[in-house]
Parts: C-alpha cells; structure tokens; sequence
C-alpha cells in the first residue's frame, strides 16, 4: 500500500516522541520512538494501559531480561492501540465521523482518498459502502524505533559482567526484534558491528520468499560513504537496508556529526546518481550470504528508499528535496516540537521553543558522548547543572547510567557529565598546577558536560505528571537552528497544512533557505575550530581545514550552477540565495587567508 504523508516524523531526544505513534499513526503518518530509556518505556506503558483498559503487569528490574521486555510490552501496546483507532476509522458513523474528518483533512492533495471524499456531503454518506473502501484505503503510518548504536552500556549483575547481549543497545535490539510490529529500525550515530552482527540472530530482518521483511533496516547517514559502508556490511549478513536516511550534518536538531564540509545537496546528488548502483552492489552481497544461510533469495535487489531530513521549513523546499532528488520522504523535525498533537513536550518547555530566536539556538559540548550537541540557551537542565557547580558539587547524580561508557578511572563504566567523574577529573586537573586562565578553561570543559539521557526524557514525565523525584524536573531540549523561525504553538492541522503549502503565517518571512542556513551553519563551525587553534595547529589539523573549506566551495559552486540551471525552483528567493551563496564564499576566502596564517608545530 503506497504511503499516505511524503513527510514524516523523526525520532527527537529521548522523551519527545517516545508516544508520538499513539497520537498520530493512524493519521499515516509515519515517526520514530526512542528505546534509550527502558525506565521511561515502562512508566509510559503502565499509564496507558490504564487509559485504554488494558491489562498491565509491572516488569521490574528483578525480571530476567527486563530492559528487552519493557520495550516488547510497549511496542505492542503501542501496535495495539493504534490498530484499534485504525478499526475505528473503518467502522466509522455518522454520529462518530470527526476522526474520520481528521483523517482526511491532514493528507495531502495528490491523496486519492482526499478527491473522493471531496465530493461528498457527509449527510449524504452511505456508511456501509464507506467501510467496504476505507478498507482498502487506509494506510497506517509505520511505527519505527531508534537505536543510537554507540550508546551501548555493558550491564552486571551483582557485580559480574553479563554478556554482550545484555548491553543497552542489544537489549533495546532484541525488544523491537520480539515485538509484533512490522516496521523499521533506524540505525544512527554510525557503525556497531557488534551490534550489527546481533540482528543477524532474528528472523525478522530478513526477507521472505515475496521479497517483504517485516522488520527493515533504516541507516541514518550523513555522506553517501558511509552509507556504502555500512550497507555492504550488513549485507554481507544477510541484512538488506530498506532506507538510507540522509541527516545535514550540522543543520539538524539533537547531536551533529559535522561532515568534512560536504553540505547536504551536493550528498543528495550522489544518492541521486548512485542509487541503482548502491542497490545492485548491496544485492549482489546479501545474495551470496541468504543462499549460505537457506533464506529465500530475491530476484531482483529489494526496494531502497532515500530519505532526508534537517532544516526544511517551507512546502518549496519540501516539495524541491522530492522532485530534485527523487527522495522518498521529507523529515520534519524540530518544528514539531510545537505541536502538542504530536509530540511530548511540558508547557514550560514548549514556551521557551516558541520563543527561541537564532541566539538562542547553539551547537555546544554538553552531551556526556563527546558529540557537538544542538542546545537551547537557558534550558532548565542547564540551570540544575549549573546550581550544582555553584554550590562546588558539580556534575550529576547518574540515576539513569545510560550513557556511562567512560573507563578511564574505573573498571566499570561511569558518565563524563556524572559527580563520580567530575570528581576524579578535577582531582586530576588540580594535580596539574595550571595557570588560572587554563585552569578555568580546563574545569569548563569538564562541568559543561550535562545528564541529558535523564534531562532528554522528563518532559514527558512533567507533561503526564508521572513524577520526577528521581530524575528532577530539568528539562533538555535539543532543537534544531530551524527552531529560531517557527514561533508559536502549532496545531497538527496547521503544521501539515504548512508543509503542504495550505497554511499561512507559519514561518518567519525572514528565514534564509535550508541550503545556505546549512552552509552558513558549517561556516561558523569551521571559524570556531580555527579560531581555536590560533596558538599552533598540527601540520595534518592545517589539511583538514583547507580540505573542509574547500568542500564547502564545492558546495557553493553545485548551488550556484544548480540554481542558475533549474527552472521554477526557488523564483522569488533565487535572488537571496544566490547572493547569500555569494557572500558564504567571500568568508570562506577569508577563513583560507586565516588557515594560511596558523602556525604548524613540530
């Protein structure tokens, strides 16, 4: 069944779209959970078996492979609710047509189902004959879930390691792996092959004699070769990867992996070229493998799908990323954090998003893994964090320990932004007999890290009231720089009516292009490690950012030649993005003549 919605919803923090399925798949449309938090998972399926009268019965720590179990049970749940409002919708009356209406009032033009209602006068209907079609014509919006792959904490038992398969990013694997959803899981912050190779193990990853795979493969990527990369090694497992996911780099909420200057048009290009390739090549490998393992082998390579995500904020440049480069969907992230109707967001929070401006709005070095991390100022996660350092008893409690992955004190793994190890690294620091002005930077370094595995979920415990006495009520938040032009509360019918060119007033006027706020993004990145190494830079540090800069005027070069060669895309801003392109070059020249400046050391 073809796909209702051409965008969809991608996964945001922790606790921010952890319900979103709930609330909007049996709309069509498709979005991601997160299954970082099993300790969440399990607080949000206990309050809504209660409010759909199912039954509940609490899967404490004590269970034997309790973190894998909590993410089945709400999986399901999840599965279950949504198929009964999709029933629902089939058998709807005439005294019960307004989710029916709902439904229908959020898809697109192009929708078939939207044309043959139109014509309709719902006093008119005749309901027998509307459930015979809406049979045949609903569509659910897939159920996915995200794995952050490098956050894989090894887990003990009293105090004894437990295997591999134990660890968080195995457990959360095996519990969408035993859920009865048919959906896909998305694969980021790159490779695992360990945990790659665990998929390997459920039967679900693989396809039938029909060519369908019940559970799919989503790799998110930033650059078409590690898309390559990634594709052929789990291929080479008998896993084919159903979407390739292309993030921007850097213009994108929740952690950046920044590119080497390679901006997200020119990447598209290469996934546009390259596409029968990538499959032919992934296929060739996976054929090999299935016939080894006795699985049905397809005869043909399996569907990919090419999707993209990160900065898009008007129905053009939705509507350009889809018949430029041929992408199957376009994420709409951060200005869903707006819309209660779809994602789990506090109202102090939600308050402070709207009122965000572009200074508000930084790339920062707060997350405990050591990746940039796209931060609103003056969040209250930030203000519990810095109250601790005030009082010189920085860092957190840990209660959650997702993302305790640092050995370099202690055995087991502890949290860079934890109080164990802030302790030990200032205890360290001091040992130093610094200088005071590399001694505050130094101690800056170590108290900016913040628990945002605990402070990326309480929005939703806030929002549900389900208590935060051990988690505390900070909140992170992790927009992205799109968040700075979207400025007030929106409705799920405003905001889809916005990405498909029927609302108005929804956008700042202002807003520069996706493609050169993206380019302007990776600019100031770039100036702020330049400026950084003005006392001295490694030899292979000065390449590097003569490679980066160059990029970036590859970059500048494809969308001036893009813009001047394709004909009614962007008319009435053409103008602006073309001079803004102009003037993105006039500071990389200027960054070029900084670079040749620095000073290499031997």
């Amino acid at each position: 069944m073809s796909k209702t919605h051409t965008f969809h919803i991608p996964v945001m923090g922790i606790g921010f779209t952890i319900d979103t399925p709930l609330k909007v798949a049996h709309l069509g449309i498709d979005s991601v959970i997160s299954l970082v938090d099993d300790i969440l998972i399990e607080k949000l399926r206990k309050m809504y078996a209660k409010q759909y009268q199912l039954p509940y019965e609490e899967i404490t720590e004590d269970v034997d492979d309790f973190r894998a179990k909590r993410i089945t049970s709400y999986l399901n749940l999840v599965q279950d609710v949504v198929n009964d409002k999709i029933e629902q919708l089939k058998n709807t009356t005439a005294e019960k047509s307004t989710a029916l209406k709902q439904y229908i009032d959020t898809l697109p033009d192009s929708s078939t189902i939207k044309k043959q209602f139109a014509a309709l006068s719902w006093n008119k209907v005749n309901f027998s004959e509307l459930k015979k079609a809406l049979s045949n014509s609903l569509s659910m919006g897939s159920i996915d879930v995200n794995i952050m792959t490098k956050v894989d904490k090894e887990n003990y038992k009293k105090k004894e390691l437990l295997p591999t398969i134990y660890n968080d990013a195995h457990a959360a694997l095996r519990g969408f792996a035993h859920s009865k959803l048919s959906s896909s899981l998305v694969l980021s912050a790159g490779m695992n092959p360990r945990l790659y190779s665990y998929i390997e193990n459920f039967g679900d990853f693989y396809p039938d004699a029909k060519g369908n795979i019940k559970k799919k493969i989503i790799l998110k990527v930033s650059d078409y070769r590690s898309a390559l990369i990634q594709g052929k090694f789990l291929a080479k497992k008998g896993i084919w990867v159903s979407e390739y996911r292309i993030e921007s780099g850097l213009n994108c909420g929740g952690h950046a992996f920044a590119t080497d200057g390679y901006l997200i048009g020119p990447i598209l290009e290469q996934f546009k070229i390259n596409r029968t390739a990538l499959a032919a090549e992934t296929h060739e490998l996976l054929v090999k493998v299935l016939e080894q393992k006795n699985y049905p082998i397809p005869a043909a390579p399996l569907p990919i799908k090419i999707t993209a995500q990160g900065g898009v904020g008007t129905a053009e440049e939705h509507q350009f990323l889809i018949e430029q480069y041929g992408v199957d969907s376009v994420g709409w992230g951060s200005p869903f954090l707006l819309v209660p109707e779809a994602t789990t967001v506090d109202d102090a929070t939600l308050d402070k998003l709207a009122k965000a401006k572009e200074e508000d709005l930084y790339l920062s070095d707060i997350s405990p893994l050591g990746v940039p991390f796209n931060n609103l100022k003056g969040n209250t996660k930030d203000a519990e964090k810095q109250k601790l350092i005030d009082k010189n008893r920085p860092g957190s409690a840990c209660p959650k320990k997702f993302v305790a992955l640092n050995k370099e004190f202690t055995e087991q793994g502890i949290c860079t932004a934890s109080r164990q190890y802030q302790h030990l690294k200032i205890k360290e620091l001091e040992a130093k007999q610094l200088n005071k002005t590399d001694f505050d930077q130094e101690l800056h370094k170590i108290t900016e890290k913040s628990c945002t595995c605990v402070g990326l979920g309480t929005s939703a415990l806030l929002k549900y009231d389900l208590g935060t006495k051990v988690e505390g009520e900070g909140v992170s938040v992790c927009p992205g720089p799109n968040m700075a032009y979207f400025s007030k509360k929106l409705s799920l019918k405003e905001i889809i009516g916005h990405i498909y060119g029927k609302s108005q007033n929804i956008v700042r006027q202002d807003r520069p292009n996706m493609f050169t706020k993206e380019l302007q993004v990776y600019i100031d990145y770039i100036q702020d490690k330049i400026t950084a190494s003005k006392n001295g830079i490694a030899a292979k540090d000065k390449r590097y950012f003569g490679k980066f800069i160059g990029n970036l005027k590859e970059g500048i070069a494809y969308y001036q030649d893009l813009l001047n060669t394709t004909k009614n895309a962007f008319e009435d801003s053409k103008s602006i993005i073309l001079n803004d392109l102009s003037l993105g070059l006039l500071s990389l020249q200027k960054l070029n003549l900084q670079v040749d400046l620095l000073e290499v050391k031997c």
